[in-house]
């Protein structure tokens, strides 16, 4: 079974960056379209994608994070990253990582706070 951790939450003020981390493990990362998804609080649905990054490097992103968040890989050391600059306190979530489709089990996620 594949256990996938998030890492790099926080709390930070609005405008600021956070990047997170997320490893996979027993999984090659670089073998499947990766992505970053978010669940608000309260938010009872599934966790939805705000960061894609397919197999050959290219990403997606969605409007409301585009040109402020980066999602990237690091191959050699199968680590997910997601640098997101500009933050809004409208995207306090908690933040998790997973292939898209979602394949494996939720980790623990990244709590990120954003205070205003």
């Amino acid at each position: 079974q594949v256990r996938v951790v998030e890492s790099g939450g926080g709390l930070v003020q609005a405008g600021e960056t956070l990047t997170l981390s997320c490893t996979a493990s027993p999984f090659n990362m670089r073998l499947a379209a990766m992505a970053w998804y978010r669940q608000a609080p309260g938010e009872e649905s599934e966790p939805v994608p705000v960061a894609i990054i397919y197999i050959g490097d290219s990403t997606y992103y969605a409007d409301t994070v585009k040109g402020r968040f980066t999602i990237s890989r690091d191959n050699a050391k199968n680590i997910l990253y997601l640098k997101m600059n500009s933050l809004k306190p409208e995207e306090t979530a908690v933040y998790y990582c997973n292939t898209n489709p979602r394949q494996h089990k939720w980790g623990p996620g990244a709590q990120v706070t954003v205070s205003s």
